[in-house]
């Protein structure tokens, strides 16, 4: 499918009780939204018997707003295929985008690497952003007690704290450190999820910047941290950097580069975001583990910096180890026209290569 047609894929996340069907059920009743696709666990988690209008099929419910709600079925891949099936057929809305709720306890990360390596997801479908939802109540203590919530809180591109009428501001302000910690690149709104502008939740990321909309320098200050190389450590090893890169990059150098970063550190990879300088030409990247979206060039530089500009989030990684493979990005292969093996080239591989370990 061409990729000018995919439809983006919005993940809320957040843990038990944080409000994120709230807020969901606030976006979904927005008519801007009209347009949606929504994927909730069980319709028991949603207050939205009132907005049924419609049923044209057993497992798919228009909603006032014209939005088409569903529940998952077996696995997210069936339902994303379903959905699709059934697309503009019979009553089911064509729907131009997909809002996915996740359980109060999912990790989101294996929906990212769904939606971007499933043999049948990426041609029709492209994740757009996390949105995370984190209690303002009882925040400090899940992220104290609870992996899950601080992996949802850690890969989110906006962090929305909710019940901000119920804790006072010192708790508050206490809380937003402890997000900005966990994600400095985040972008972190405080708001009532009942009322909340839906609009405000959706920035520019990686689907936008794929389509040739949006702008690049709204997607790096969102993801950017602004201390500039500096990193921090944070539980589970989690740790937020940027780098960059003034060096010449090659094409081939950074298909090597993402090959081998995805290949031997992609378990402990979270997110990794970015801007390359590629023989003179714009091209962004988007990593999530061991899954290397397609890199996509820009049709003009956003500004006068021709520096490449990566962000980093991970488990375990210092920015010194990945600093010692920025090398690899100035890749050269061997001639074609040569016959055997090159041994100047084969060392240069070899070198590059081991820059990983």
């Amino acid at each position: 499918m061409n990729q000018s047609i995919r439809i983006p894929v919005i993940l809320f996340t957040g843990f038990l009780g944080s409000g994120k069907t709230t807020l969901l059920n606030r976006v979904v009743s927005d008519r801007s939204f009209a347009d949606s696709a929504v994927i909730i666990n069980e319709f028991g988690e949603i207050s939205i018997d009132h907005l049924l209008i419609a049923t044209p099929r057993a497992n798919m419910f228009v909603l006032e707003s014209g939005c088409l709600c569903c529940t998952v079925q077996g696995e997210l891949v069936e339902t994303l295929l379903e959905l699709l099936t059934q697309r503009g057929i019979d009553g089911v809305p064509a729907f131009r985008r997909v809002l996915v709720e996740t359980t109060g306890l999912a990790d989101p990360i294996p929906i990212m690497e769904t939606l971007a390596a499933h043999p049948e997801i990426p041609g029709h479908y492209a994740l757009h952003s996390v949105v995370t939802v984190v209690d303002g109540v009882n925040g400090l203590e899940q992220l104290e007690d609870f992996q899950e919530s601080r992996r949802q809180v850690s890969v989110a591109d906006r962090i929305l704290i909710s019940k901000i009428d119920l804790v006072a501001a010192d708790t508050l302000g206490k809380l937003a450190q402890r997000l900005h910690g966990l994600n400095p690149g985040a972008v972190l709104l405080e708001a009532d999820t009942r009322s909340a502008d839906p609009q405000a939740l959706f920035g520019v990321e990686f689907f936008d910047m794929s389509q040739g909309r949006g702008d690049i320098n709204e997607w790096l200050r969102a993801n950017y941290p602004q201390d500039e190389g500096g990193h921090r450590s944070h539980d589970d090893s989690v740790q937020s950097f940027s780098v960059r890169h003034d060096k010449p990059v090659t094409r081939a150098g950074l298909l090597l580069w993402l090959d081998m970063l995805a290949g031997m550190k992609g378990r402990d990879l979270l997110r990794v975001k970015g801007v390359f300088n590629v023989e003179g030409e714009p091209v962004v990247i988007h990593v999530v583990q061991r899954v290397v979206h397609e890199p996509m060039p820009l049709r003009t530089w956003p500004d006068d910096d021709r520096s490449s500009r990566i962000v980093f989030i991970t488990r375990g990684i210092a920015r010194e180890a990945i600093e010692r493979t920025l090398d690899v990005l100035g890749y050269a292969p061997p001639e074609p026209a040569r016959s055997g093996v090159d041994p100047e080239a084969y060392a240069r591989f070899v070198s590059a290569v081991g820059r990983f370990r």
